[in-house]
């Protein structure tokens, strides 16, 4: 292993939590919080006095919260004054999951702290107006002089992702569809998931128009929700449990700022990523068991799914429409349903994937449990695609 990667399987995940995703107006962002790190803790079976670092991703629906948070808001409610030595915000986006997790490892294999706690708190659904959660997305990530005077809608990007793969793949419309099939029986298992009846492929695609080729059927719904991870060394998560979690790879690049300078909009940064993370595992992509990649429209898994190397360029689209990503498949997917049928949680869509990771190779998973699954891929991105991160965990 080089010595980039000394580190790589010295840290652990022992604990994970998450509050549902949905609306939950009668519910502060502390509550959400609070509910989720209760879980996690209960899941690692540790005491919150155990926790020394605390680091927090943005919340985008609530400004002032967030500048709570940023300064120690939840070190207070757990009590944890004088004896957490550290607290702070690690911000990319819907990549900041990533990034928490390579800090939280370089905190942990330094030995500058010995348990961390990664927070995600949201309140999109509820916290903030459809026209004001509408404009954080429609203003962020794009050049002040070109773009921002008109504005732009995600669901007219992942529009033009999908038009464009489509052009260079011979992917169908009908197989991008067959994304969200997929995603809808994975989260029809999911408890915690915002929309869990079963779709059929004539209702994706029949229901509206809303950015050519995609249907309202196939864009995400923002929503509230919470989630919670404890990192610790693997020295004494052995102390702690008999199942941990260990971090076996990472791999990660920027590729842009705009997408319109983006060089390849079909490709991203994903291979880079990928061959990156697999390396510092020392696997190829036949040795993975689960794939938890970020889905924020669906022709995104199918990107990946060509980059990670599970797919022949152009073919990932069969190979989800013929049923290999959905439960019994090949090669499960996005076991707990994903930003686009568990609900798109800001930036928090990344960790909620690496929750359903860690919850999937412990054997916790209840209905969606995937047998013998010793190896998960995660993916994550950030802003308009910007960059591409991929984390490989293993039992």
């Amino acid at each position: 292993m080089s010595e980039k990667w000394k580190y790589s399987r010295e840290v652990a995940i022992i604990g994970v939590g998450e509050h549902p995703t949905g609306m939950f107006g009668d519910k502060t962002p502390v509550e959400l919080g609070l509910y989720a790190i209760k879980q996690a803790l209960e899941d690692a079976g540790i005491s919150k006095d155990e926790i020394d670092a605390v680091l927090v991703h943005v919340i985008l629906s609530d400004r002032f919260f967030n500048t709570d948070i940023a300064w120690s808001r939840m070190v207070e409610e757990l009590g944890l004054g004088n004896k957490c030595k550290t607290n702070f915000m690690v911000h990319s986006g819907g990549s900041s999951a990533s990034n928490m997790l390579q800090t939280a490892l370089g905190l942990v294999a330094t030995g500058l702290t010995e348990m961390v706690l990664l927070v995600h708190v949201e309140k999109l659904g509820t916290g903030i107006s459809q026209e004001g959660a509408r404009d954080i997305f429609a203003t962020h990530g794009i050049s002040e002089e070109w773009e921002f005077l008109h504005g732009y809608s995600y669901n007219g990007i992942g529009g033009l992702l999908a038009n464009r793969f489509m052009h260079e793949t011979g992917t169908t419309i009908e197989e991008i569809a067959s994304v969200i099939v997929s995603l809808r029986k994975w989260a029809a298992l999911n408890p915690n998931a915002l929309l869990r009846r079963p779709l059929a492929l004539e209702e994706v695609l029949g229901s509206k128009m809303v950015a050519t080729p995609q249907t309202s059927r196939m864009c995400n719904i923002v929503c509230d929700g919470a989630s919670a991870i404890l990192v610790t060394s693997a020295e004494r998560a052995k102390k702690i449990t008999g199942n941990p979690v260990y971090l076996l790879g990472v791999g990660s690049i920027v590729t842009h700022y705009s997408l319109m300078s983006v060089s390849d909009m079909t490709r991203l940064g994903w291979k880079q990523a990928a061959d990156e993370a697999y390396k510092s595992a020392g696997i190829v992509p036949k040795d993975i068991d689960i794939a938890e990649i970020y889905d924020s429209y669906p022709v995104l898994p199918l990107i990946q799914l060509e980059a990670f190397g599970f797919c022949d360029r152009g073919k990932a689209g069969k190979f989800v429409y013929e049923g290999n990503t959905s439960p019994g498949g090949s090669l499960p997917m996005i076991t707990n349903g994903g930003l686009l049928c568990q609900g798109h949680l800001g930036a928090g869509g990344g960790t909620a994937l690496l929750v359903e990771a860690v919850r999937q190779l412990r054997g916790n998973a209840g209905e969606r449990q995937v047998e013998n699954a010793n190896t998960a891929l995660v993916s994550e991105v950030g802003g308009q695609y910007m960059d591409a991160h991929v984390v490989i965990l293993g039992r």
